[in-house]
C-alpha cells in the first residue's frame, strides 16, 4: 500500500514537471516564431527595396530591434490592462486608463521616430516611405491570413 502511494506521488511529480517544461517550451517557441516572423518580414521588405547585402543586414537588424521595442511596450501596457479587465472600472480608473493609452501612443510615436532617424542613416527618404508601405502591406496580409478562411480568428474583447 505504501509503495503504491509513493509510486502515485512520484508519477504526479513527473507529470507536473513534464507539463511545466512543455509550457516553458511553448512560450519559447512562440517567442522564437515572433522573432523569426519579424526577420522574414524585414528580409521581404529589404528585397522590395532592392537593398544590397550590407544594407539588407543593417536593415534587418534595425527592423528587428524596432519590433522588439514595440513588443516590449505592448506587453507592458497589456499586463496592466488585463489586470483591470476582470471587474467593473470606476470613473477614476477609466480616466487613468485613457491617460495610460495616451502615454502608450506617445511611446509608440517616440519609438517610430527613433527608428525613422536610424533608417535615415542608411536609407533614402523614398526608401523609408516605401518601407512603411511594404510593412503595412505585409501586416495586412498577416491579419488577412489570421482572420481568413481556415485562419485563426482574432478574439474580440468585450
Amino acid at each position: 500500500m505504501k509503495l503504491k502511494v509513493i509510486l502515485i506521488v512520484t508519477c504526479l511529480f513527473l507529470m507536473a514537471g513534464s507539463w511545466s517544461q512543455a509550457m516553458a517550451q511553448h512560450d519559447e517557441n512562440r517567442h522564437m516564431k515572433r522573432e523569426q516572423l519579424a526577420e522574414a518580414q524585414a528580409k521581404h521588405i529589404a528585397k522590395g527595396l532592392g537593398l544590397d547585402d550590407d544594407k539588407t543586414k543593417r536593415f534587418v537588424e534595425t527592423f528587428c530591434e524596432c519590433q522588439k521595442s514595440m513588443w516590449a511596450l505592448g506587453a507592458k501596457y497589456r499586463r496592466a490592462h488585463d489586470a483591470k479587465q476582470a471587474r467593473e472600472l470606476t470613473e477614476e480608473e477609466i480616466k487613468a486608463e485613457f491617460k495610460q493609452r495616451f502615454a502608450q501612443s506617445r511611446s509608440v510615436i517616440d519609438i517610430r521616430e527613433k527608428y525613422y532617424k536610424e533608417y535615415s542613416r542608411f536609407l533614402t527618404q523614398k526608401q523609408i516611405k516605401k518601407m512603411y508601405e511594404l510593412e503595412r502591406q505585409s501586416m495586412d496580409r498577416i491579419m488577412k491570413h489570421q482572420n481568413g478562411p481556415g485562419g485563426r480568428q482574432m478574439q474580440k474583447k468585450k
